[in-house]
Protein backbone atom coordinates (compact mmCIF):
# COMPACT_ATOMS: atom_id res chain seq x y z
CA UNK A 1 0.00 0.00 0.00
CA UNK A 2 1.57 3.48 -0.93
CA UNK A 3 0.23 6.26 1.27
CA UNK A 4 -2.28 7.72 -0.59
CA UNK A 5 -1.43 6.66 -4.21
CA UNK A 6 -1.97 2.67 -3.19
CA UNK A 7 -5.42 3.81 -0.97
CA UNK A 8 -6.64 5.26 -4.29
CA UNK A 9 -6.06 1.83 -6.50
CA UNK A 10 -7.39 0.02 -3.23
CA UNK A 11 -10.55 1.88 -3.28
CA UNK A 12 -10.88 1.75 -6.72
CA UNK A 13 -10.31 -1.79 -6.87
CA UNK A 14 -7.31 -1.91 -9.32
CA UNK A 15 -4.73 -4.51 -8.81
CA UNK A 16 -2.96 -6.03 -11.42
CA UNK A 17 -5.89 -5.45 -13.96
CA UNK A 18 -8.67 -3.08 -14.38
CA UNK A 19 -11.29 -2.16 -17.20
CA UNK A 20 -9.66 1.36 -17.99
CA UNK A 21 -11.80 4.40 -19.76
CA UNK A 22 -10.09 5.88 -21.91
CA UNK A 23 -10.74 10.10 -21.65
CA UNK A 24 -9.69 13.10 -24.37
CA UNK A 25 -5.96 13.50 -23.36
CA UNK A 26 -5.51 16.95 -22.46
CA UNK A 27 -2.73 18.88 -21.10
CA UNK A 28 -2.39 19.32 -17.20
CA UNK A 29 -0.68 22.33 -15.52
CA UNK A 30 1.39 21.21 -12.67
CA UNK A 31 -0.93 23.63 -10.59
CA UNK A 32 -3.46 21.47 -10.09
CA UNK A 33 -2.59 19.52 -8.62
CA UNK A 34 -2.77 21.67 -5.48
CA UNK A 35 -0.74 20.29 -2.17
CA UNK A 36 -2.74 19.30 0.76
CA UNK A 37 -2.16 17.34 3.89
CA UNK A 38 -4.13 14.12 4.03
CA UNK A 39 -7.08 13.67 7.05
CA UNK A 40 -5.69 17.16 8.00
CA UNK A 41 -8.20 17.30 11.49
CA UNK A 42 -6.33 14.16 12.83
CA UNK A 43 -5.26 13.37 16.42
CA UNK A 44 -2.31 11.52 17.29
CA UNK A 45 -1.26 10.41 20.60
CA UNK A 46 0.16 7.77 22.69
CA UNK A 47 -1.12 5.75 26.17
CA UNK A 48 1.09 5.27 28.77
CA UNK A 49 1.07 1.62 28.21
CA UNK A 50 3.28 2.41 24.61
CA UNK A 51 -0.31 2.12 22.77
CA UNK A 52 0.09 4.48 20.09
CA UNK A 53 -3.83 5.91 18.80
CA UNK A 54 -4.68 7.82 16.05
CA UNK A 55 -8.01 9.46 15.75
CA UNK A 56 -9.73 10.53 12.58
CA UNK A 57 -13.11 12.57 12.76
CA UNK A 58 -15.84 11.70 9.88
CA UNK A 59 -18.96 13.48 10.54
CA UNK A 60 -20.90 12.23 7.56
CA UNK A 61 -22.45 9.60 9.39
CA UNK A 62 -22.92 7.66 12.57
CA UNK A 63 -20.95 5.46 12.53
CA UNK A 64 -17.36 4.68 13.70
CA UNK A 65 -14.39 2.42 12.51
CA UNK A 66 -11.97 0.58 14.81
CA UNK A 67 -9.23 -0.85 14.21
CA UNK A 68 -6.09 -2.13 16.15
CA UNK A 69 -2.70 -2.78 14.47
CA UNK A 70 0.06 -5.39 15.38
CA UNK A 71 3.58 -4.54 14.56
CA UNK A 72 4.22 -8.14 13.44
CA UNK A 73 3.64 -10.39 10.21
CA UNK A 74 4.39 -12.93 8.42
CA UNK A 75 8.27 -11.69 7.86
CA UNK A 76 8.95 -11.88 12.02
CA UNK A 77 7.65 -15.26 11.95
CA UNK A 78 10.82 -17.68 13.36
CA UNK A 79 12.14 -20.04 10.71
CA UNK A 80 9.90 -23.14 9.82
CA UNK A 81 6.95 -21.65 11.02
CA UNK A 82 5.56 -20.02 8.29
CA UNK A 83 2.36 -19.29 8.66
CA UNK A 84 1.72 -18.41 12.07
CA UNK A 85 1.04 -14.73 12.18
CA UNK A 86 -1.66 -16.01 9.94
CA UNK A 87 -2.54 -18.86 11.51
CA UNK A 88 -2.86 -16.68 15.36
CA UNK A 89 -5.18 -13.94 13.58
CA UNK A 90 -7.88 -16.87 12.85
CA UNK A 91 -7.38 -17.77 16.43
CA UNK A 92 -7.87 -14.45 17.84
CA UNK A 93 -11.55 -15.07 16.99
CA UNK A 94 -11.66 -18.57 19.28
CA UNK A 95 -12.08 -17.05 22.74
CA UNK A 96 -10.15 -15.77 25.90
CA UNK A 97 -10.62 -15.66 29.83
CA UNK A 98 -13.80 -13.84 30.36
CA UNK A 99 -15.43 -14.61 26.83
CA UNK A 100 -16.53 -17.81 25.19
CA UNK A 101 -15.30 -19.13 21.31
CA UNK A 102 -17.05 -17.45 18.89
CA UNK A 103 -18.59 -14.57 21.41
CA UNK A 104 -16.71 -11.92 19.85
CA UNK A 105 -17.84 -12.37 16.16
CA UNK A 106 -22.16 -12.93 17.56
CA UNK A 107 -21.72 -10.00 19.69
CA UNK A 108 -20.38 -7.86 16.59
CA UNK A 109 -23.15 -9.40 14.32
CA UNK A 110 -25.41 -8.70 16.66
CA UNK A 111 -24.78 -4.91 17.09
CA UNK A 112 -25.40 -5.35 13.23
CA UNK A 113 -21.32 -4.58 12.71
CA UNK A 114 -18.95 -5.70 10.15
CA UNK A 115 -15.84 -7.26 11.08
CA UNK A 116 -12.94 -9.24 9.45
CA UNK A 117 -8.69 -9.42 9.94
CA UNK A 118 -6.06 -9.69 7.58
CA UNK A 119 -1.91 -10.17 7.91
CA UNK A 120 0.42 -9.22 5.92
CA UNK A 121 4.13 -9.36 5.99
CA UNK A 122 4.66 -6.69 8.43
CA UNK A 123 1.71 -6.15 9.68
CA UNK A 124 -1.93 -7.95 11.35
CA UNK A 125 -4.73 -5.80 11.88
CA UNK A 126 -8.48 -6.53 13.28
CA UNK A 127 -11.10 -4.39 12.47
CA UNK A 128 -15.30 -3.59 13.22
CA UNK A 129 -17.37 -1.33 11.63
CA UNK A 130 -20.32 -0.20 14.07
CA UNK A 131 -22.53 2.21 14.71
CA UNK A 132 -20.90 5.01 17.06
CA UNK A 133 -22.47 4.17 20.30
CA UNK A 134 -21.50 1.15 19.95
CA UNK A 135 -17.55 1.67 20.12
CA UNK A 136 -17.07 1.45 23.47
CA UNK A 137 -17.95 -2.28 23.29
CA UNK A 138 -15.60 -2.84 20.42
CA UNK A 139 -12.74 -1.39 22.42
CA UNK A 140 -13.47 -3.15 25.28
CA UNK A 141 -13.39 -6.74 23.19
CA UNK A 142 -10.29 -5.85 21.40
CA UNK A 143 -8.58 -4.77 24.60
CA UNK A 144 -9.69 -8.30 26.17
CA UNK A 145 -8.62 -10.19 23.66
CA UNK A 146 -4.63 -7.76 23.33
CA UNK A 147 -3.63 -9.93 26.39
CA UNK A 148 -6.74 -12.40 27.52
CA UNK A 149 -6.19 -15.16 24.37
CA UNK A 150 -6.82 -18.89 25.58
CA UNK A 151 -5.99 -21.81 23.29
CA UNK A 152 -6.81 -25.03 23.42
CA UNK A 153 -6.29 -27.85 20.64
CA UNK A 154 -9.85 -28.86 20.77
CA UNK A 155 -9.47 -24.71 18.84
CA UNK A 156 -6.52 -25.20 17.34
CA UNK A 157 -6.45 -28.33 15.31
CA UNK A 158 -9.82 -27.48 13.91
CA UNK A 159 -8.50 -24.03 12.69
CA UNK A 160 -5.68 -25.44 11.54
CA UNK A 161 -7.54 -27.49 8.96
CA UNK A 162 -9.45 -24.19 8.16
CA UNK A 163 -6.21 -22.42 7.07
CA UNK A 164 -5.23 -25.52 5.05
CA UNK A 165 -8.25 -25.34 3.17
CA UNK A 166 -8.11 -21.76 2.58
CA UNK A 167 -4.34 -22.48 1.13
CA UNK A 168 -5.68 -24.92 -0.73
CA UNK A 169 -8.82 -23.18 -2.48
CA UNK A 170 -6.82 -19.61 -2.77
CA UNK A 171 -3.62 -20.79 -3.41
CA UNK A 172 -3.14 -24.61 -5.10
CA UNK A 173 -6.34 -24.04 -7.07
CA UNK A 174 -5.59 -20.90 -8.51
CA UNK A 175 -2.77 -20.64 -10.82
CA UNK A 176 -2.06 -16.98 -10.84
CA UNK A 177 -1.76 -17.30 -6.72
CA UNK A 178 0.80 -20.11 -7.33
CA UNK A 179 2.80 -17.78 -10.14
CA UNK A 180 2.78 -15.08 -7.50
CA UNK A 181 4.34 -17.48 -4.56
CA UNK A 182 6.47 -19.07 -6.86
CA UNK A 183 7.99 -15.18 -8.12
CA UNK A 184 8.44 -13.88 -4.49
CA UNK A 185 10.28 -17.15 -3.78
CA UNK A 186 12.62 -16.87 -6.07
CA UNK A 187 12.94 -12.80 -5.36
CA UNK A 188 13.34 -12.89 -2.26
CA UNK A 189 16.31 -15.56 -1.69
CA UNK A 190 17.52 -14.36 1.54
CA UNK A 191 14.72 -12.02 2.94
CA UNK A 192 11.17 -13.67 4.69
CA UNK A 193 9.30 -11.72 2.17
CA UNK A 194 9.98 -14.61 0.11
CA UNK A 195 7.34 -17.15 2.34
CA UNK A 196 3.91 -17.03 1.86
CA UNK A 197 1.73 -15.21 4.21
CA UNK A 198 -0.65 -18.18 4.43
CA UNK A 199 2.63 -20.37 4.86
CA UNK A 200 3.74 -23.09 3.34
CA UNK A 201 1.62 -26.20 3.58
CA UNK A 202 4.55 -28.59 5.25
CA UNK A 203 4.97 -25.96 7.75
CA UNK A 204 1.50 -24.88 8.46
CA UNK A 205 0.64 -28.83 9.26
CA UNK A 206 3.37 -29.09 12.13
CA UNK A 207 1.72 -25.40 14.14
CA UNK A 208 0.51 -25.62 17.29
CA UNK A 209 -1.36 -24.11 20.27
CA UNK A 210 2.11 -23.83 21.70
CA UNK A 211 3.39 -21.82 19.16
CA UNK A 212 0.10 -19.85 18.53
CA UNK A 213 0.31 -18.59 22.17
CA UNK A 214 4.51 -17.99 21.57
CA UNK A 215 4.20 -15.70 18.72
CA UNK A 216 1.01 -14.44 20.41
CA UNK A 217 3.08 -13.13 24.28
CA UNK A 218 6.00 -11.80 21.61
CA UNK A 219 4.45 -9.55 19.84
CA UNK A 220 0.54 -8.93 21.13
CA UNK A 221 1.26 -5.92 22.87
CA UNK A 222 -0.27 -2.07 23.52
CA UNK A 223 3.41 -1.09 23.01
CA UNK A 224 3.70 -3.07 19.75
CA UNK A 225 0.26 -1.71 18.54
CA UNK A 226 -1.36 0.90 16.37
CA UNK A 227 -5.76 1.67 17.71
CA UNK A 228 -6.69 3.39 15.03
CA UNK A 229 -10.19 5.15 14.97
CA UNK A 230 -12.04 7.13 12.21
CA UNK A 231 -16.09 8.25 12.06
CA UNK A 232 -18.11 10.49 14.25
CA UNK A 233 -15.98 10.39 17.11
CA UNK A 234 -14.43 12.96 18.76
CA UNK A 235 -10.57 12.53 20.30
CA UNK A 236 -10.99 13.93 23.56
CA UNK A 237 -13.69 11.13 23.92
CA UNK A 238 -11.65 8.10 22.28
CA UNK A 239 -8.93 9.45 24.50
CA UNK A 240 -10.92 8.74 27.71
CA UNK A 241 -12.17 5.14 26.24
CA UNK A 242 -8.99 4.08 25.43
CA UNK A 243 -7.43 4.72 28.89
CA UNK A 244 -10.56 2.90 30.49
CA UNK A 245 -9.80 -0.46 28.22
CA UNK A 246 -6.59 -0.45 26.41
CA UNK A 247 -4.60 1.72 29.13
CA UNK A 248 -5.58 -1.41 31.56
CA UNK A 249 -3.93 -3.85 29.25
CA UNK A 250 -0.77 -4.48 30.66
CA UNK A 251 2.50 -3.52 28.87
CA UNK A 252 4.97 -6.30 27.89
CA UNK A 253 8.41 -6.75 27.44
CA UNK A 254 9.21 -4.52 24.31
CA UNK A 255 9.18 -7.04 21.07
CA UNK A 256 12.68 -7.79 19.71
CA UNK A 257 13.95 -5.37 16.88
CA UNK A 258 12.92 -6.25 13.53
CA UNK A 259 15.93 -7.10 11.70
CA UNK A 260 15.55 -9.19 8.57
CA UNK A 261 18.51 -10.94 6.60
CA UNK A 262 19.16 -8.64 3.22
CA UNK A 263 18.42 -9.69 -0.22
CA UNK A 264 21.83 -10.10 -2.11
CA UNK A 265 22.04 -7.93 -5.32
CA UNK A 266 20.53 -10.17 -8.17
CA UNK A 267 23.43 -12.22 -10.23
CA UNK A 268 21.95 -13.78 -13.71
CA UNK A 269 18.68 -13.84 -14.30
CA UNK A 270 15.93 -15.50 -12.64
CA UNK A 271 12.12 -16.24 -14.07
CA UNK A 272 9.59 -18.79 -12.90
CA UNK A 273 7.33 -20.72 -15.69
CA UNK A 274 3.69 -21.59 -14.45
CA UNK A 275 1.95 -24.23 -16.39
CA UNK A 276 -1.87 -24.81 -15.96
CA UNK A 277 -4.96 -26.25 -18.28
CA UNK A 278 -6.77 -23.87 -16.39
CA UNK A 279 -4.95 -20.99 -17.99
CA UNK A 280 -7.67 -19.09 -20.37
CA UNK A 281 -5.50 -15.86 -20.62
CA UNK A 282 -1.42 -15.74 -20.45
CA UNK A 283 0.50 -13.59 -18.57
CA UNK A 284 3.73 -12.10 -18.01
CA UNK A 285 5.50 -10.01 -15.51
CA UNK A 286 8.79 -8.17 -14.38
CA UNK A 287 9.66 -7.41 -10.90
CA UNK A 288 12.54 -5.62 -9.79
CA UNK A 289 13.91 -5.31 -5.72
CA UNK A 290 13.48 -1.63 -5.13
CA UNK A 291 13.70 1.07 -1.86
CA UNK A 292 10.18 1.07 -0.04
CA UNK A 293 9.13 4.36 1.87
CA UNK A 294 11.09 3.12 4.66
CA UNK A 295 14.05 2.49 2.42
CA UNK A 296 14.16 4.64 -0.06
CA UNK A 297 16.50 8.12 0.85
CA UNK A 298 15.55 11.29 -0.42
CA UNK A 299 12.62 11.88 -3.14
CA UNK A 300 13.40 7.76 -4.29
CA UNK A 301 9.93 6.48 -3.09
CA UNK A 302 7.61 9.40 -4.56
CA UNK A 303 9.85 9.28 -8.10
CA UNK A 304 9.23 5.56 -8.13
CA UNK A 305 5.51 6.23 -7.68
CA UNK A 306 5.14 8.85 -10.17
CA UNK A 307 7.74 6.11 -12.48
CA UNK A 308 4.69 3.70 -12.15
CA UNK A 309 2.00 6.19 -13.11
CA UNK A 310 3.62 7.48 -16.43
CA UNK A 311 4.67 3.81 -17.31
CA UNK A 312 1.66 2.21 -16.76
CA UNK A 313 -0.96 3.75 -14.34
CA UNK A 314 -4.07 4.31 -16.70
CA UNK A 315 -4.75 5.14 -19.57
CA UNK A 316 -2.35 8.11 -20.84
CA UNK A 317 -0.13 5.75 -19.34
CA UNK A 318 3.09 4.74 -22.00
CA UNK A 319 2.55 0.99 -21.74
CA UNK A 320 -1.36 1.55 -22.58
CA UNK A 321 -1.13 3.41 -25.05
CA UNK A 322 1.65 1.97 -27.02
CA UNK A 323 0.54 -1.36 -26.43
CA UNK A 324 -3.00 -1.51 -25.76
CA UNK A 325 -4.22 1.48 -27.45
CA UNK A 326 -2.09 1.78 -30.66
CA UNK A 327 -0.41 -1.56 -31.79
CA UNK A 328 -3.39 -3.70 -29.85
CA UNK A 329 -1.58 -6.31 -28.90
CA UNK A 330 -2.47 -6.32 -24.60
CA UNK A 331 -5.99 -6.74 -23.71
CA UNK A 332 -4.20 -5.38 -19.82
CA UNK A 333 -1.10 -3.68 -19.41
CA UNK A 334 -0.03 -1.82 -16.57
CA UNK A 335 2.69 -1.13 -13.77
CA UNK A 336 2.38 -0.40 -10.01
CA UNK A 337 4.48 -0.01 -7.29
CA UNK A 338 4.32 -1.54 -3.61
CA UNK A 339 5.54 0.77 -1.44
CA UNK A 340 4.73 0.39 1.97
CA UNK A 341 7.05 -1.75 3.26
CA UNK A 342 9.54 -2.42 6.14
CA UNK A 343 12.38 -3.92 3.82
CA UNK A 344 12.91 -3.52 0.13
CA UNK A 345 10.05 -3.74 -1.91
CA UNK A 346 8.69 -4.58 -5.77
CA UNK A 347 8.46 -2.36 -8.66
CA UNK A 348 5.92 -4.73 -11.28
CA UNK A 349 5.18 -4.80 -14.94
CA UNK A 350 2.60 -7.03 -16.36
CA UNK A 351 0.51 -7.88 -19.35
CA UNK A 352 -1.41 -10.34 -20.83
CA UNK A 353 -1.51 -10.47 -24.85
CA UNK A 354 -4.25 -10.07 -27.07
CA UNK A 355 -4.75 -12.46 -30.40
CA UNK A 356 -1.86 -13.82 -31.89
CA UNK A 357 0.69 -11.39 -29.41
CA UNK A 358 3.36 -13.51 -27.66
CA UNK A 359 4.55 -12.81 -24.07
CA UNK A 360 7.83 -12.12 -25.99
CA UNK A 361 6.30 -9.07 -27.78
CA UNK A 362 4.86 -7.80 -24.31
CA UNK A 363 8.09 -8.54 -23.10
CA UNK A 364 9.60 -6.12 -26.02
CA UNK A 365 7.39 -3.00 -24.94
CA UNK A 366 8.54 -3.30 -21.59
CA UNK A 367 11.88 -3.17 -22.50
CA UNK A 368 11.72 0.24 -24.47
CA UNK A 369 9.44 1.34 -22.20
CA UNK A 370 11.97 1.24 -19.66
CA UNK A 371 14.73 1.85 -21.46
CA UNK A 372 13.33 5.42 -23.27
CA UNK A 373 12.63 6.50 -19.72
CA UNK A 374 15.98 5.81 -18.69
CA UNK A 375 17.64 7.23 -21.46
CA UNK A 376 15.30 10.27 -22.24
CA UNK A 377 13.44 11.41 -19.47
CA UNK A 378 9.81 11.92 -18.98
CA UNK A 379 7.97 15.19 -20.37
CA UNK A 380 6.62 18.14 -18.63
CA UNK A 381 3.98 16.98 -19.24
CA UNK A 382 3.32 13.61 -18.38
CA UNK A 383 4.87 14.57 -15.25
CA UNK A 384 2.15 17.10 -14.66
CA UNK A 385 -0.45 14.25 -15.18
CA UNK A 386 1.15 11.76 -13.39
CA UNK A 387 1.11 13.99 -10.33
CA UNK A 388 -2.07 15.18 -11.14
CA UNK A 389 -3.91 11.79 -11.23
CA UNK A 390 -2.10 10.83 -8.00
CA UNK A 391 -3.18 13.80 -5.63
CA UNK A 392 -6.52 14.32 -7.15
CA UNK A 393 -6.95 10.13 -6.69
CA UNK A 394 -5.88 10.47 -2.77
CA UNK A 395 -8.08 13.44 -2.20
CA UNK A 396 -11.18 11.58 -3.29
CA UNK A 397 -9.55 8.45 -1.56
CA UNK A 398 -10.31 10.61 1.67
CA UNK A 399 -14.56 9.96 1.25
CA UNK A 400 -13.77 6.36 2.65
CA UNK A 401 -12.90 6.43 5.87
CA UNK A 402 -12.04 2.79 6.41
CA UNK A 403 -9.44 3.61 3.41
CA UNK A 404 -8.39 6.07 5.93
CA UNK A 405 -7.92 4.16 8.42
CA UNK A 406 -6.20 1.08 6.76
CA UNK A 407 -3.82 4.13 4.89
CA UNK A 408 -2.84 5.32 8.69
CA UNK A 409 -2.20 1.68 10.47
CA UNK A 410 -0.44 0.22 7.23
CA UNK A 411 2.10 3.35 7.55
CA UNK A 412 2.35 3.32 11.13
CA UNK A 413 2.97 -0.40 11.07
CA UNK A 414 5.87 -0.17 8.35
CA UNK A 415 8.19 2.49 9.55
CA UNK A 416 6.94 5.63 8.28
CA UNK A 417 5.04 8.37 10.55
CA UNK A 418 2.04 10.43 10.87
CA UNK A 419 3.65 13.06 9.21
CA UNK A 420 5.11 10.92 6.20
CA UNK A 421 0.89 10.15 5.35
CA UNK A 422 0.17 13.35 6.20
CA UNK A 423 2.61 15.32 3.90
CA UNK A 424 2.87 12.84 1.14
CA UNK A 425 1.17 15.38 -1.58
CA UNK A 426 3.81 17.83 -1.38
CA UNK A 427 6.31 15.10 -1.59
CA UNK A 428 5.22 14.16 -4.82
CA UNK A 429 4.62 17.52 -5.73
CA UNK A 430 8.46 18.52 -4.98
CA UNK A 431 9.66 15.43 -7.70
CA UNK A 432 11.87 16.19 -10.59
CA UNK A 433 12.03 14.76 -14.22
CA UNK A 434 15.30 13.76 -13.04
CA UNK A 435 14.48 12.44 -10.15
CA UNK A 436 11.95 10.60 -11.97
CA UNK A 437 14.71 9.26 -14.23
CA UNK A 438 17.13 8.36 -11.82
CA UNK A 439 15.46 5.91 -9.85
CA UNK A 440 14.67 4.35 -13.66
CA UNK A 441 18.55 4.10 -14.56
CA UNK A 442 19.50 2.88 -11.05
CA UNK A 443 17.04 0.21 -10.41
CA UNK A 444 14.80 -0.96 -13.87
CA UNK A 445 17.93 -1.14 -16.51
CA UNK A 446 19.17 -4.52 -14.26
CA UNK A 447 17.51 -7.90 -15.12
CA UNK A 448 14.14 -8.35 -13.45
CA UNK A 449 12.52 -11.37 -12.21
CA UNK A 450 10.33 -12.95 -14.94
CA UNK A 451 7.00 -14.71 -14.47
CA UNK A 452 5.05 -16.53 -16.98
CA UNK A 453 1.74 -17.69 -17.13
CA UNK A 454 0.26 -19.74 -19.79
CA UNK A 455 -1.30 -23.75 -20.92
CA UNK A 456 0.75 -26.44 -21.16
CA UNK A 457 3.10 -27.25 -24.02
CA UNK A 458 2.86 -23.50 -25.09
CA UNK A 459 6.95 -22.67 -24.99
CA UNK A 460 6.08 -20.59 -28.29
CA UNK A 461 4.77 -18.13 -25.58
CA UNK A 462 7.68 -17.17 -24.89
CA UNK A 463 9.87 -15.38 -27.61
CA UNK A 464 8.48 -12.54 -29.75
CA UNK A 465 7.05 -12.95 -33.23
CA UNK A 466 9.30 -11.59 -36.37
CA UNK A 467 7.42 -8.29 -36.07
CA UNK A 468 8.54 -7.51 -32.64
CA UNK A 469 12.07 -8.74 -32.99
CA UNK A 470 14.22 -5.14 -33.92
CA UNK A 471 15.76 -5.16 -37.38
CA UNK A 472 19.53 -4.91 -37.49
CA UNK A 473 20.78 -1.74 -36.66
CA UNK A 474 17.72 -0.92 -34.12
CA UNK A 475 17.47 -0.95 -30.91
CA UNK A 476 14.49 -2.66 -28.84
Amino acid sequence: MRKTAALARSLSAVLLSATLLVPAVLPVRAETATPTRIAANLSHFTLANGLEVVVIPDRRAPVATHMVWYRVGAADEPAGQSGVAHFLEHLMFKGTRTRANGEFSATVAGIGGQENAFTSFDYTAYFQRVAKEHLPLMMELEADRMHNLVLSDEVVAPERDVVLEERRMRVDSDPSSRLQEALSAVTYVNHPYGSPVIGWQSEIEALNSAAAIDFYNRFYTPNNAVLVVAGDVDAEEVRKLAEQTYGKVPRRAEPEARLRPGEPPLAGSRSVHVEDERVRQPAVSWTWLVPSQTTGTGREPEALELLAQILGGGPTSRLYRSAFLEKQIAVDIGAYYLDTALDSTRFMLYASPRGETTLGDLEAEFRTAVREIAEKGVSADELARAKHSLVSSAIYAQDSQMGLARLFGAALTSGQTVEDVQTWPSQIAAVTAEDVQAVARAYLLGEPVTGYLTPPDKDHLLKPTASAVPAAGQRS
